[in-house]
């Protein structure tokens, strides 16, 4: 459960990035491929900033599938078991969505 990991140093992100500010909000975008569960994260999170000076952050979470693009152009969206090759054809293929992790904006107050 690397949840409580990613959410305590993403409360010192959140933290330096308002500066003092109270905050209200954290948007992120979570890939695929990053392994994070939701309602364990959310869970996280509130366990995390519960009684800090972040306790009125809502987080908000874009969750990116992972997608792949092979050498001839075709894009496709990964789901199910993981396979990372090309279902149109044989090209190589490189990951082009899943592995974010990103703040995209704190709402401060």
């Amino acid at each position: 459960m690397h949840e409580v990991a990613l959410s305590n140093q993403l409360a010192g992100v959140v933290r330096r990035a308002a500066g003092g500010r109270r905050v209200t909000g954290v948007h992120l975008k979570i890939g695929a491929l990053r392994q994070v569960v939701p309602e364990t994260l959310r869970w996280a999170w509130g366990f995390v900033i519960d009684g800090t000076d972040l306790a009125d952050a809502e987080l908000e979470v874009e969750w990116i599938p992972l997608v792949i693009e092979c050498a001839n152009g075709h894009v496709t969206e990964v789901t199910g078991q993981l396979d990372l090759t090309c279902p149109e054809c044989p090209a190589k293929t490189t990951i082009v969505g899943g592995e974010e992790f990103t703040v995209v904006d704190i709402e401060v107050a």
